[in-house]
């Protein structure tokens, strides 16, 4: 049964993050990715202090050990980004303006080239560098199933909600390459997949590492809490109307009541 959640949960955080980036970026829904930003955040944030860190404190490990990895976490979590930024930051900027100037979408899609994995005549490396994150995700995703299926759901709609950004950027700097926009959605779609190996991976690890389970829990924390705080949250950041910014605290708040949501409604089936 754990296996089988598993399994959906990655997929669908995996593959539905991909289409999602796809139907914001293409599609209907293009004007709502600064929407789609704040409600990442709200539930990334939501997620890591309404529920992944609780169970962890629950489980009777010394407060501060768990606070040392959440510690070593946040600075883990931007050292990697950090050398990402380093290694590829040129190419990126490059395949954002790029990006930018044959889709006109702005900052927002500029960022999140400059964050995805690869320079824009080497597909092959965005995907590869996409494939490793996922692959990353699916752990955590993982360990929430193995704590607790409610987690696990939670902590999969969590992952969904990041990576939607991300892949973005991801499908806008292989569309600057020349690739058609079904061909980068494929290419895209089968890097979140990795996302369920990920997944089947952590559930053997985390079984044979059981009592580190808290400490997986933590590290998951820390790599929400980064994400929403270090990468969407600063590009909200910007003067806005009162309307607009009124919009987009009720779309941040939309996302810790989507989180608390279907934690309530889990917990009434489990």
């Amino acid at each position: 049964m754990t296996v089988l959640a598993i399994v959906v949960g990655t997929l669908c955080a995996g593959i539905g993050s991909v289409w999602l980036a796809a139907a914001l970026s293409f599609g209907l829904l293009a004007r709502y990715t600064q929407h789609m930003l704040s409600l990442s955040a709200g539930a990334l944030l939501a997620t890591a202090f309404m529920h992944l860190l609780p169970e962890a404190f629950e489980s009777g490990v010394e407060p501060h050990d768990l606070f040392v990895v959440l510690l070593v976490g946040l600075v883990f979590f931007f050292l990697l980004d950090k050398a990402e930024l380093w290694h590829h930051g040129h190419e990126h900027g490059e395949a954002a303006q790029h990006a930018d100037h044959v889709h006109g979408h702005g900052d927002h899609d500029h960022d999140h080239a400059h964050h995805s994995h690869g320079p824009v005549s080497g597909s092959w490396a965005v995907l590869a560098g996409d494939s490793v994150h996922c692959f990353g995700d699916g752990v955590l995703i993982a360990s929430a199933f193995m704590a607790d299926l409610r987690l696990g759901v939670i902590a999969a709609l969590a992952v969904l909600a990041h990576e939607v950004p991300h892949h973005m950027g991801d499908l806008m700097v292989l569309r600057a390459g020349a690739s058609n926009r079904r061909m980068a959605l494929v290419k895209v779609s089968l890097a979140g997949a990795v996302t369920t190996l990920g997944g089947l991976l952590g559930y053997w690890l985390v079984g044979q590492l059981e009592d580190a389970l808290p400490y997986f829990l933590v590290v998951a924390s820390a790599s929400f809490m980064y994400v929403a705080l270090a990468d969407l949250i600063p590009q909200l950041q910007k003067r806005l109307t009162a309307v607009q910014t009124a919009a987009q605290i009720g779309w941040l708040l939309a996302g810790v009541g989507l989180v608390t949501l279907v934690s309530a409604s889990a917990h009434a089936g489990h």
